[in-house]
């Protein structure tokens, strides 16, 4: 169903200690794939998180999906990522799935409906 090509990225964990060597801007919120508990983990040597991800692969559905900053039906779509696109799933929370197209974002919440496994 999704014409998604097999992830050819792979994200690991940063070998040494991580730290951050002073202060760090705070992105806008659905910029980056960046919370105050998680994080995507190919930012872990830029950002400060409780616990960095490595993404599940999946895609977008045949309808699309929208990307709200909250997991909640009344939250404004602030972004539409196209059927068959990425979609890196970070965390799940009920009907809601929080991630991203890619480290770069943007990233939010959308309905775990709107989502496919990629094909690999």
């Amino acid at each position: 169903m999704s014409g998604i090509a097999p992830d050819m990225t792979e994200y690991a964990v940063p070998e040494g200690g991580l730290g951050l060597k002073g202060p760090v801007e705070r992105p806008a919120p659905g910029s980056l794939p960046l919370r105050g508990d998680l994080a995507h983990i190919a930012l872990a040597g830029a950002y400060l998180a409780a616990h960095y991800v490595i993404p599940h692969l999946h895609a977008v559905g045949a309808a699309g999906a929208g990307l709200r900053l909250t997991p909640r039906e009344d939250a404004e779509v602030f972004a539409t990522l196209a059927p068959g696109s990425r979609f890196e799933l970070l965390d799940v929370a009920g009907e809601w799935a929080w991630g991203c197209p890619g480290p770069q974002g943007p990233s939010g919440w959308c309905r775990t409906s709107e989502l496919v496994p990629a094909k690999g």
